[in-house]
């Protein structure tokens, strides 16, 4: 048992890093973070705190540790520039609010680069964004906003500037940034949708799933969407039956309501 508090602990790394550990749960984290200490022979959290405060090296490696990469920013470039130049322009006509639903999100990495990239077309004061996902623990990491330099790599420099920190090797989503999006857990099979929405993004997900189940999901997203809305889809997944659902395809990952 290590002889110092961990919620000090928390508070001393909230203060060096800006990296909210309450957002991880806690039990594994203070495992993982016991393993870190044990490692480096020391014998209390505040010994860590010190440790990390003086020496960069070992300072990366804490914030390595807390970093996870499961997918990136703007994935998919070529898509990223036909929003920006095609789809946002409508999306945000005549609008004072504009609701986005993020599904599958993953680690966040989606609804921050789409709350980046809508940036350029509107306040993000009226930008409301629910990104969701079965899985809890990828659902606490992206609620910490933190990604190694892999997972940013495809963010274009103005936006990195704007809405990126650097901590150690990592970065940082700023906070105006993750105040537009709300994380909640969804599982796509069962639970009941979001509505009203102007967009729905969820990409190479859906092609993990049976035909069946693939043609419901997609009779559903048509349902959560406003008329003119728009639904995103990955490069690898097709609508085969789009016309009798409703949609009209802008291209082989864009379709409208």
């Amino acid at each position: 048992m290590l002889d110092s508090n961990y919620e000090d602990f928390k508070k001393n790394v909230l203060a060096l890093t800006k990296i909210d550990l309450n957002c991880y749960k806690e039990k594994q984290m203070r495992r993982r973070i016991n393993t870190l200490i044990t490692k480096n022979k020391l014998k209390s959290y505040d010994d860590y705190v010190k440790l990390i405060k003086t020496n960069t090296e070992k300072f990366e490696e804490f914030i390595n540790f807390l970093t996870i990469n499961v997918s990136e920013f703007y994935r998919n470039t070529d898509q990223w520039k036909l929003l920006d130049k095609e789809i946002f322009p409508k999306l945000v006509e005549g609008k004072r609010q504009i609701k986005i639903w993020s599904a599958a999100c993953s680690t966040g990495d989606e609804p921050y680069s789409i709350a980046m990239a809508l940036s350029n077309h509107t306040s993000l004061s009226n930008l409301k964004i629910i990104a969701t996902d079965i899985d809890k623990q990828v659902l606490s990491q992206a609620k910490v906003g933190l990604y190694n330099s892999k997972s940013v790599s495809g963010v274009p420099d103005d936006m990195k500037r704007k809405y990126l920190t650097k901590v150690g090797a990592s970065y940082k989503v700023a906070d105006e940034i993750k105040n537009c999006v709300e994380f909640k857990e969804h599982n796509l099979l069962k639970d009941p949708y979001p509505t009203d929405c102007d967009m729905i993004v969820c990409r190479n997900v859906v092609i993990y799933f049976t035909d069946e189940a693939k043609d419901e999901i997609y009779r559903k997203f048509y349902k959560s969407l406003k008329k003119g809305g728009y639904l995103f889809i990955g490069s690898t997944e097709q609508i085969m039956n789009y016309k009798d659902m409703g949609y009209l395809r802008h291209s082989s990952f864009f379709f409208e309501k």
